[in-house]
Order: C-alpha cells, then sequence, then structure tokens
C-alpha cells in the first residue's frame, strides 16, 4: 500500500501518502543502458563509414528523449500527502513536485470523508470535507486503495468524534 497510517495514541494518528514508484533507478540505468546498446547494434555494420554521422544523431535523441521522459516522470511522482489526526485538529500538507506546499486544517468534529464511487476527476474520489472548504486525497492511489483508506480513515475520525 503506497500510504501508511500510524495511531501514535487513541487521539492522534499520523498519515502519509505517496505515489506508486514502479521504476526504481536501478531500472532506469538499465532502460537506458538496454536502449543504448539496442540502438547500437545497427550502427556497428557502419563504424567507418559517413553513414554513422548521419544515424548517430538520431540514435543520441532517442536516447536523450527516453532519459527526459523517465526523469521528468520520475519528479511528477514526488508527490507527498501528510496528516495529522488529533482531537485538537486535523492538519493535510501536500508536498507538490513543481508547486507550493498546499495546506489544509480543520476540526474533526465537523469532518466529512466522502467516497464518491463515479462522476469525480477519478474512480472513487475521496474527499475531505470541513473547515470551509473540501480537499481531495490520494488522487495518486487506485480505487481499490483509496476504498481502503477511506475505511481506515473513517475509523480514525469516528474515534476521534467519539472520544471524550
Amino acid at each position: 500500500m503506497p500510504y501508511e497510517l500510524t495511531r501514535t495514541t487513541p487521539t492522534e494518528a499520523r498519515l502519509r501518502l505517496w505515489p506508486h514508484n514502479a521504476l526504481p533507478a536501478k531500472g532506469f540505468v538499465m532502460a537506458i543502458g538496454l536502449t543504448a546498446v539496442t540502438l547500437s547494434m545497427p550502427l556497428l555494420a557502419v563504424i567507418g563509414s559517413p553513414v554513422l554521422w548521419g544515424l548517430l544523431p538520431f540514435a543520441l535523441i532517442a536516447i536523450w528523449g527516453l532519459w527526459y521522459a523517465l526523469d521528468r516522470n520520475w519528479r511528477d511522482r514526488q508527490i507527498l500527502e501528510e496528516m495529522e489526526l488529533s482531537r485538537a485538529g486535523v492538519i493535510l500538507h501536500r508536498f507538490n513536485p513543481r508547486g507550493p506546499i498546499q495546506d489544509w486544517r480543520a476540526d474533526p468534529h465537523w469532518i466529512t470523508l466522502k467516497l464518491v464511487p463515479k462522476g469525480g476527476p477519478v474512480e472513487d474520489y475521496l474527499i475531505l470535507t470541513g473547515g470551509g472548504r473540501e480537499v481531495e486525497l490520494g488522487a495518486f492511489l487506485m480505487p481499490d486503495e483509496r476504498r481502503k483508506l477511506h475505511d481506515d480513515l473513517s475509523a480514525v475520525l469516528l474515534r476521534l468524534k467519539s472520544y471524550a
């Protein structure tokens, strides 16, 4: 699961959410290396001829394009959502890859957690409402993970509301 819900005390918990990381650094290196080796094989036949200089820029552009696309994807997945849940308040911080940190605060008593099965930007859209605002939670998660997160977070919020 790309999230971690830790209950520190009966009235306090922490939630961390992050996107899947299907391609680790070793896989990145292997993808670039295998592409370079594959593109260099046809070039071996034309070593020493002027044709090499005509084909070489296209091979290098293809390798650079793959490098750029994988690196951009890696940077775009540097999203992190952290939530601190306590009786005193719920605070959500969203760390965006190329933008400012977004904060949201609300009293746990007034928070509603809603799972929208259809009609949202993603399937099983998870929404937190409270403090006069509505925020999405875990949009980068898979639908079954958002359903599980909804169940886990509902239990924590219910405990915060009912604990006296």
